[in-house]
C-alpha cells in the first residue's frame, strides 16, 4: 500500500510551525490559500527537491509545537518539500521521539537502560504512572539511555508548545519526575556540567580543564582561557601542516572504531570532488555514554573551534553538528555558541581575517541509536530513514550529500585543540606508543563518584574504579557499553588502551565503564541489552533484523533457568551471535552479541 496526499488539512498551529521553518508557501501546490491555481502542475521543481534535508527539522517543528505529527500536518510538510508522503511517513515513524498517533502534549521519558535499571527505573516508571493517571495530560514512555547515567535514574519531560519546554529530573523519584512533567518551571534546575566531572578544576586536565572554570555562555571567557589559540596556529601551519600535526600525534578516533584521524582528514582533503563537508557526530546514544554531553554543556566553544580547524584542514566550508534530541541543554548551549561565534567573525565568510569561510548548521537527532553510525547519520541529515549504507564507497569519498566528508565525534575533535597548542610530539608523549593522548571515561553504576574522568591512556581499570570509589561486592564491569563486553572483578589490571583491551578479549569502545555489584540481577541486565538491540535495529538487513529478535527470545526463555535447562538456548545464542557478527551490514548487528557472549563465557551468567 502506498500513501498519497489525502483530504486531511493541517491546523493553523501546524501550518504555522512548518511556515516558521520554511517561510510562507508561494503557490497553491505548496499549500497557499489560493483557489485560482491549477494543481495539475507541481510548483517548485529542483529548488524544492533540494530542500529534502529539511524534512527532519520540519518533523521536529511539528512535534515540538503539537506533540505529535498528524496526517494533515505531514501532508502539508510533504507538499512544501515535494517529498512523497510514503517516504515522509517512513522517516517520521523511524524515530522514537516522534509520534504519528495522537498523544498528550507532555511526554515524560523515563530511562530504563542499564545504569537506570540498576538504580530503580522500573519502580520509577510505575510510581510516575500511578501518580499521573489517564487524565493527567501526560504520557509516560520508557526510554533508552538519556545520557544522564551519572545521575541515574533519570527522566526527561518534554512539553509541546511555542516554545517547546523541557525539564530534566535526575536522580529522579516518582514525585520529582511528575513535577518536571506537570510544572517544568518548578522543577529543580539541572546541576552545572562540572557536577559530572569529579576532577573539575584540576589544572593537569587537558580536555576537561575549562569545564567548571569558564562560563559556557561567554565567548570572551573562553578566549581568556586559551580559546582560539589552536585555530590561529592552524592558520599559521596551513591545511597540510594541520593534517601533518594530527597524523604525527597518533590521534585515534574516540567513537569506538579507533581509526587514525590524520588519515581520515588526509583522504578527505585529497578528494577532487567538491564541496567537502565536516560532520560532528554528537549523537552519543551508547548506554552509559555521556562525555560528549558534558563537553558540549561545559565547554561548547571548544567544539566550534575544533570543527573550524577540521574544516580548514580538509577544505570544507560547511559543517553539520548532529546532536541527539535527548540533550536539550546541550542543544541550547551549542546553538548559542554557534550564534556568538558567527556574530564575532569566528564563523562566516572571513574567519579571523584569513579569507577562510566556514559555517556550522546544527541538526537534532530524534531518538535513533543507529544514527550514531556515520552513514546512517548522513541519511538522517539528508531527510531519509537513518539506515546505514554499504561500504565502499567510504565517507571520505562519498559521504554527506554524496560528497567527501570527514566525520568525527565530539571527543575526537576536541583532542585536536591540544595537539595544535602543545605540538604533536608533546601530545604523543601522553599515554602509550599506540594509544596516545588523554581519554575520557564515563563511569557509572555501583560507584560512589560517577562521572566523566580524564586519564592518560595506559591507566588500568582498577586505577579508574579506585578514583570513582567502586563499592563492595563488585560482580562485573561492562566496558564499551551495550556493544562492549563484561570483565570479572579479578581482571581490573587491564590497561585502558585500545591494544590492552583488545589483548584482554574485550573493547574500549567509546569509554563506557559501568560497574555492577552483586545486588544487580545479571540475567535481567542481559535481557535489557537484548531488548535494546532489538528496538534499535533499523531492520534493513536480515541478520540483524531477525537475529536481535531471536537473541532476545532465547534470553527471555532462559532468564530464570541455569545449567542443563539453558544449554540448548545458549547453543542457539552462539549460532545467532555468529550470524549477527559475520553478516550484519553495520556495527549495531556486529556487536549486538558481544556483551551476552562475554557474560556467558567470562562471568558464567547461567551456570
Amino acid at each position: 500500500m502506498d500513501l498519497h496526499f489525502g483530504d486531511s488539512k493541517p491546523t493553523d498551529e501546524e501550518r504555522a510551525a512548518v511556515d516558521a521553518l520554511l517561510g510562507p508557501p508561494e503557490s497553491a501546490w505548496e499549500g497557499a490559500d489560493r483557489t485560482d491555481a491549477d494543481l495539475r502542475w507541481a510548483r517548485g521543481g529542483r529548488p524544492a527537491r533540494e530542500r529534502r534535508d529539511l524534512l527532519l527539522p520540519g518533523l521536529h517543528a511539528l512535534n515540538d509545537r503539537v506533540g505529535w505529527i498528524s496526517e494533515g500536518a505531514l501532508d502539508y510538510l510533504c507538499r512544501r518539500l515535494t517529498v512523497p508522503p510514503a517516504e515522509a511517513y517512513g522517516v517520521a515513524t523511524f524515530y522514537a521521539l516522534f509520534s504519528v498517533r495522537p498523544r498528550p502534549a507532555t511526554v515524560l521519558h523515563v530511562c530504563t537502560d542499564l545504569a537506570c535499571t540498576a538504580a530503580g527505573a522500573p519502580a520509577l516508571c510505575a510510581g510516575a504512572e500511578a501518580r499521573l493517571g489517564p487524565g493527567s495530560g501526560v504520557t509516560v514512555e520508557r526510554s533508552p539511555c538519556l545520557g544522564l547515567c551519572e545521575r541515574a535514574p533519570a527522566a526527561l519531560a518534554i512539553r509541546a508548545g511555542d516554545p517547546v519546554r523541557t525539564a530534566v529530573s535526575a536522580p529522579a523519584t516518582a514525585e520529582t519526575a511528575v513535577l518536571a512533567a506537570t510544572a517544568p518551571d518548578s522543577a529543580s534546575p539541572e546541576p552545572p556540567a562540572a557536577a559530572a566531572v569529579p576532577q573539575a578544576g584540576d589544572p593537569d586536565l587537558i580536555l576537561l580543564r575549562r569545564v567548571g572554570v569558564v562560563d559556557p555562555a561567554s565567548l570572551d571567557d573562553y578566549r581568556a582561557h586559551g580559546g582560539y589559540r589552536a585555530l590561529r596556529r592552524a592558520f599559521a601551519l596551513g591545511p597540510a601542516g594541520v593534517i601533518r600535526e594530527v597524523t604525527d600525534s597518533g590521534l585515534l578516533g574516540r567513537g569506538g572504531a579507533a581509526f587514525p584521524t590524520g588519515r581520515k582528514w588526509q583522504a578527505t582533503a585529497a578528494q577532487p570532488d567538491r564541496p567537502h563537508y565536516v560532520v560532528c557526530n554528537a549523537d552519543e546514544s551508547e548506554p552509559g555514554t555521556f562525555k560528549d554531553r558534558v563537553l558540549m554543556e561545559g565547554d561548547p566553544y571548544a567544539l566550534v573551534e575544533a570543527m573550524t580547524v577540521a574544516a580548514y584542514a580538509v577544505g570544507a566550508h560547511r559543517g553539520y553538528l548532529y546532536l541527539r534530541g535527548e540533550y536539550p541543554r546541550a542543544v541550547h548551549r551549542m546553538r548559542h555558541a554557534i550564534d556568538q561565534a558567527r556574530a564575532r567573525g569566528l564563523l562566516g565568510d572571513d574567519i579571523l581575517g584569513q579569507g577562510f569561510a566556514f559555517d556550522i548548521e546544527l541538526r537534532r537527532g530524534a531518538g535513533a541509536y543507529i544514527c550514531g553510525e556515520e552513514t546512517a547519520l548522513f541519511n538522517s541529515v539528508e531527510g531519509h530513514r537513518g539506515e546505514p549504507r554499504s561500504k565502499p564507497p567510504f565517507p571520505v569519498e562519498k559521504g554527506l550529500f554524496g560528497k567527501p566528508t570527514a566525520a568525527n565525534n565530539v571527543e575526537t575533535l576536541v583532542n585536536v585543540l591540544p595537539i595544535l597548542t602543545l605540538g604533536a610530539p608533546a601530545y604523543a608523549a601522553i599515554g602509550t606508543a599506540t594509544s596516545t593522548g588523554p581519554k575520557l571515561f564515563c563511569v557509572s553504576g555501583s560507584v560512589d563518584r560517577p562521572g566523566v574522568y580524564e586519564l592518560p591512556f595506559g591507566a588500568t581499570l582498577g586505577d579508574l574504579l579506585d578514583r570513582a570509589g567502586v563499592r563492595q561486592g563488585l560482580r562485573a564491569v561492562l566496558l564499551g557499553g551495550a556493544a562492549g563486553g563484561f570483565v570479572r572483578p579479578d581482571e581490573l589490571g587491564i590497561p585502558l588502551t585500545f591494544e590492552g583491551t583488545r589483548e584482554a578479549g574485550t573493547t574500549l569502545g567509546s569509554g563506557v565503564v559501568m560497574a555492577f555489584d552483586d545486588t544487580v540481577p545479571l540475567p535481567r541486565l542481559l535481557l535489557r541489552i537484548a531488548e535494546f538491540f532489538r528496538d534499535e535495529s533499523c531492520g534493513q538487513c536480515v541478520p540483524c533484523r531477525v537475529g536481535t529478535v531471536r537473541q532476545e527470545e532465547a534470553l527471555r526463555r532462559i532468564a530464570d533457568r541455569t545449567g542443563a535447562a539453558a544449554a540448548d538456548d545458549i547453543a542457539l545464542l552462539r549460532d545467532v551471535g555468529r550470524a549477527l557478527r559475520d553478516a550484519s551490514i553495520c556495527g549495531l548487528g556486529q556487536t549486538a552479541w558481544n556483551a551476552v557472549e562475554s557474560a556467558i563465557d567470562r562471568l558464567g551468567a547461567y551456570e
